[in-house]
């Protein structure tokens, strides 16, 4: 499969070889910003949301056959790992045409549209005009929602079955705008929307990879899983999607964003456990 690039909105990476029926994606590490994003805060509290070099973490999943999608808008601008009607009623300057849903996302300020970019700090001087969102819909969300159905379909028309990890990353210690304000986090946090995502044999085999590389795990807390975990998974069917977040701790300056010490060790890391999770979806794809 060959690079498939959108401008400005995502990429999706093939593998160049032999193929297996897993997908990777990595909504949040875009960094490219239209120029009238109409946000008003620095550039430096704007990278603080960003899940920045996850799907460089990622890249060599490729190499053992995954495919990855990767968001090259950021997710300040508007997050496609929330429901199209996750929108809070703030920040709409007129009238919505349709039902909006808002979760407890959207009440703490970072639903489909973000309301806050760090605890007190709002992201926009005003609500903004209906046509505005429905912009961004149309050119950022859907085109990545679909693509990474598309992708989904294709490999369990191929396979019979797929596996999806949808890859984030997460800062050392939850803020006010978190569940778990104050309290340190894990290396990794693994989120199958509390087994309904993906099959509890799949989960134990992403847990044990990663604690066989010395990081601590943590299953559903404070990240269950959100949007892309839950509409494109059905393990019934074969379907199987699983939310990983890496601790920012491991790989990242808090202070400057620049990649730390010990980035290239996270990706060897990550790269023996992507090779594992091809593996088994090839076996199990094979004995369904």
């Amino acid at each position: 499969m060959p690079t498939h690039h959108v401008e400005g909105v995502l990429e999706v990476i093939g593998p160049e070889a032999h193929q297996a029926p897993l997908v990777v994606d990595s909504p949040h590490s875009g960094t490219i910003y239209p120029p009238d994003n109409l946000m008003i805060v620095p550039q430096e509290v704007l990278t603080s949301g960003t899940d920045l070099y996850v799907h460089e973490l990622f890249a060599s999943c490729v190499n053992h056959g995954a495919t990855l999608l990767h968001a090259l808008f950021p997710r300040m601008y508007i997050d496609p790992n929330r429901a199209a009607d996750d929108l809070d009623p703030s920040l709409i300057d007129g009238t919505w045409p349709g039902k909006l849903r808002p979760t407890e996302k959207s009440e703490s300020g970072f639903g489909l549209m973000r309301r806050l970019a760090l605890p007190n700090v709002p992201v926009y001087e005003r609500p903004l005009p209906v046509a505005e969102i429905q912009m961004r819909l149309d050119r950022y969300y859907w085109p990545y929602h679909r693509t990474l159905s598309t992708l989904l379909d294709e490999h369990q028309d191929r396979f019979g079955a797929v596996w999806h990890l949808d890859c984030h990353s997460m800062k050392p210690v939850g803020n006010a705008m978190n569940t778990d304000a104050g309290e340190p986090r894990p290396d990794v946090v693994l989120g199958n929307r509390h087994g309904q995502s993906c099959s509890a044999d799949f989960t134990a085999f992403v847990t044990e990879r990663f604690e066989a590389e010395g990081l601590t795990i943590a299953l559903n807390q404070p990240y269950a899983g959100a949007e892309l975990t839950e509409a494109y998974s059905n393990p019934d069917t074969g379907r199987h999607s699983l939310q990983i977040e890496l601790n920012r701790g491991l790989y990242l300056d808090d202070k400057t964003y620049e990649r730390s010490s010990g980035f290239d060790a996270l990706v060897g890391a990550i790269d023996r456990v992507c090779e594992a999770i091809a593996d088994y979806a090839l076996a199990s794809a094979r004995s369904r």
